[in-house]
C-alpha cells in the first residue's frame, strides 16, 4: 500500500534527539515510494530555512499555530506525531492535543517520554493524547508497561517498536594507540560526564592509559540559559583529576559519515546518565547496533537493553563501579567478544529499514481501517 505520510515534529536543521529520530524515520519510510511531508515545530531563534520535505513550519507563539499545522497534516493519509513534553506550545506542550483533535486523518503518536511520576497535568495530557490517537507507539517495553500501569489508557492502541539505528558497524578509519572510550550526544547537566571523568582517573594504571572522547554540542536550551558553564566545569574537573590530556571534547557537528567512523573507533561507549526516568536513548541503540560494548548507568532503557545483553550496568553517580566495568571490558578479551556477539543478535531488529517497515505496517492498518469505515458509512 502506498501511503502519504505527514509528520509533526522538530526536524533538522534543529539539532535534538527528536529531530534526528523523525528525520531518519521519514527518510526510510520515503524509500518505499511513499510520499513524505514534514510539519516542523520550531522555536524562536531556530534556523527556519525549510528543507525540501517541510510543508509547513509551526513557530512557537504563532496564534492558533496548531490549527494551521492540523490542516497541513490533513493533506496526507496519516499523521505521525512525535511526542515529548515541552516541544509544543502550551502548558507541558498541550497544544499538540488541539492538533490531534482537529485531524480528519488517522494519527500515530510516538511517545518518547513516559514519566513514572508525572504531574497531574502531565498525566492527564498524556491520557488525552492516547485517547485522541489512532495508535500509539512506545520505543521500549519499559515505557509500554509504565504507560499501562500508571495511566488510564486503551491497551489495544499501544505497540512497541524499537528506536532505529544507522549502519555504523564495521571497521573505522580512525586509529587510537590507546583504548578509546566514547560518549556522544547533546551535552548538558544530567549527562553524568563528571562521573565518567572520575572513573577515567581510576584507570590511569592501565598501560597505555585510555583516552576519552566526549562528542557533541551543548544542548541549545542549556546554552541559551547557561552558556558553556557545564563544559567549562568538566574541563576544570579534568585538570583537577590530572586527566585533561586524556580527554578530547569534540563540539563540532558531525555528519553521518564522521559520526559512524567515531563510533566504530570506540572500544567502549560510556553512558553515565544521571536520569532514572529515561526510557529512550538513541545513543544507546546506535552503540548496540554498531556492536560496541556499552557501560551505562541503570536508566530504564539501558536496563531493558543491556541486562544479560551487550553491555554492563553500573549504579548512578558511582565512578568506582564505572571504572571497574570499563576495566573488565578492556582487560578481559573474552568478555568484550561476548558483549559484541550479543549485540549481533539484537542488531537486525534495530536497523532503520526493519523499524520503518513496522511503522509502515501499523500505518497501513490504520489507513485501511479508515477506508473501510468511510466506505461503510456511504
Amino acid at each position: 500500500m502506498t501511503i502519504k505520510y505527514g509528520f509533526l515534529s522538530t526536524h533538522p536543521p534543529t539539532r535534538c534527539g527528536l529531530a534526528t529520530f523523525n528525520s531518519a524515520l521519514a527518510a526510510h519510510l520515503g524509500r518505499s515510494d511513499a510520499a513524505v511531508g514534514i510539519v516542523r515545530v520550531a522555536a524562536h531563534g531556530d534556523d527556519l530555512t525549510p528543507g525540501a520535505e517541510v510543508v509547513h513550519t509551526w513557530i512557537a507563539g504563532a496564534p492558533a499555530g496548531w490549527r494551521d499545522s492540523a490542516e497541513a497534516l490533513n493533506g496526507f493519509d496519516i499523521a505521525v506525531v512525535q511526542h515529548e513534553y515541552g516541544i509544543y506550545p502550551g502548558h507541558d506542550g498541550g497544544e499538540v492535543l488541539s492538533v490531534l483533535r482537529r485531524l480528519t486523518v488517522p494519527s500515530l503518536v510516538v511517545l518518547h517520554t513516559v514519566l513514572s511520576h508525572p504531574t497531574p497535568n502531565q498525566k492527564s495530557l498524556l491520557e488525552q493524547i492516547v485517547a485522541a490517537a489512532g495508535a500509539v507507539v512506545t520505543i521500549t517495553r519499559t515505557a509500554h508497561d509504565r504507560l499501562l500501569d500508571g495511566y488510564t489508557v486503551d491497551a489495544a492502541k499501544i505497540s512497541v517498536i524499537p528506536h532505529g539505528a544507522s549502519d555504523y558497524a564495521g571497521p573505522s578509519n580512525l586509529r587510537h594507540p590507546q583504548a578509546h572510550l566514547l560518549t556522544w550526544g547533546l551535552l548538558g547537566p544530567g549527562k553524568g560526564i563528571e562521573w565518567a571523568l572520575r572513573g577515567l582517573a581510576r584507570l590511569r594504571d592501565l598501560r597505555p592509559a585510555p583516552v576519552y572522547t566526549v562528542a557533541g554540542r551543548t544542548h541549545p536550551k542549556v546554552a541559551e540559559l547557561h552558556g558553556e558553564e557545564y563544559r567549562a566545569e568538566l574541563h576544570k574537573l579534568g585538570a583537577i583529576l590530572g586527566i585533561a590530556h586524556q580527554v578530547r571534547y569534540a563540539s563540532a557537528y558531525l555528519d553521518d559519515g564522521e559520526l559512524g567512523s567515531l563510533i566504530r573507533s570506540a572500544d567502549v561507549v560510556v553512558l553515565p546518565y544521571d536520569s532514572t526516568e529515561q526510557v529512550t536513548s538513541g545513543v544507546l541503540v546506535e552503540a548496540v547496533a554498531a556492536r560496541i560494548p556499552v557501560v551505562a548507568t541503570t536508566f530504564p532503557h539501558a536496563v531493558e537493553l543491556l541486562t544479560d545483553g551487550p553491555g554492563l550496568l553500573v549504579p548512578h553517580k558511582n565512578p568506582a563501579a564505572l571504572a571497574t566495568a570499563v576495566r573488565r571490558i578492556l582487560t578481559e578479551p573474552a568478555l568484550a567478544t561476548t558483549l559484541r556477539d550479543r549485540s549481533g543478535h539484537a542488531e537486525p531488529a534495530l536497523r532503520w529499514p526493519a523499524v520503518a517497515q513496522r511503522y509502515h505496517e501499523l500505518a497501513a492498518t490504520l489507513v485501511a481501517d479508515r477506508h473501510l469505515t468511510t466506505v461503510a458509512g456511504k
